[in-house]
């Protein structure tokens, strides 16, 4: 059995890193270099870089603070917001990254993912996609949450893996910043239907949580921002609790 991920989130707005509650309400989270060397130095298996704005303001990832995160980590770096071309996801790879992750851009053009999945490898691309439960059912919004699509959750999910994509970045809208716990609905749902891994996303607020979401969830990794960023637990600490519990995790 593969071990299973704990992946902090660093999402990045003019130069700090912040976090909301249901992608809104944003609060200042720290230095994105300060955040970077203690989850590098804590043994997070991996760091997303994501920022958040840059598809709701209609422009590029800010690579250079990109690079400058590559540069004080060495553990694997997704970087997202605003990777809507084959050349964007270059420069991202060039500036350091060791995936991109792609939302909106994907959406409204589904061939992006192929495009750079065929240019660079599937395991280099993680589609990020953010649910949210209209009614029933959960549909997958862009631009930051701010719009509303035509996908149902579990038919976009098949749809990127056939169309290239190594990995699902699933976040739930309903749960994100709350801190009460993931939606395992949704997750396993997903997780039990395509073949490549899910990360779980949105609303972890305790170490059982975390536990949730690879036991009920059947998640590949989980990834966190607000229980991490604010020292309510550290990165050792969750994998200690998860190994007790009988989670495989890289130590």
């Amino acid at each position: 059995m593969l071990a299973k991920r704990i992946i902090p989130c660093l999402d990045v707005r003019e130069g700090r890193v912040v976090k909301g509650i249901n992608f809104e309400g944003l609060r200042d989270a720290g230095s994105i270099l300060e955040q970077a060397r203690f989850y590098n130095n804590e043994l997070a298996d991996e760091l997303v870089f994501l920022d958040i704005s840059a598809s709701l303001e209609s422009r590029k990832t800010t690579l250079e603070e990109v690079l400058k995160v590559s540069e004080e980590v060495f553990i694997p770096l997704t970087v997202g917001g605003g990777i809507s071309s084959v050349e964007r996801a270059r420069d991202a790879f060039l500036h350091g990254a060791d995936k991109v992750s792609v939302n909106t851009a994907a959406v409204y053009d589904p061939k992006l993912i192929t495009r750079i999945a065929d240019q660079y490898g599937s395991q280099a691309v993680v589609v990020a996609i953010d649910v949210k439960k209209v009614g029933e059912k959960y549909i997958v919004h862009t631009h930051s949450g701010k719009e509303l699509t035509k996908y149902e959750a579990l038919e976009w999910a098949r749809m990127v893996q056939e169309l290239g994509a190594g990995e699902i970045l699933l976040t739930s809208m309903d749960r994100d910043g709350t801190k009460a716990g993931y939606d395992n609905e949704i997750l396993r749902e997903i997780s039990t239907s395509v073949h490549i891994p899910v990360i779980a996303s949105g609303g972890a607020g305790n170490l059982e949580h975390l536990y949730d979401g690879f036991a009920k969830g059947c998640a590949d990794a989980a990834l966190a921002a607000s229980i991490f960023h604010f020292r309510q637990y550290t990165i050792r600490e969750a994998k200690e609790y998860l190994r007790e519990r009988g989670i495989e995790v890289r130590l």
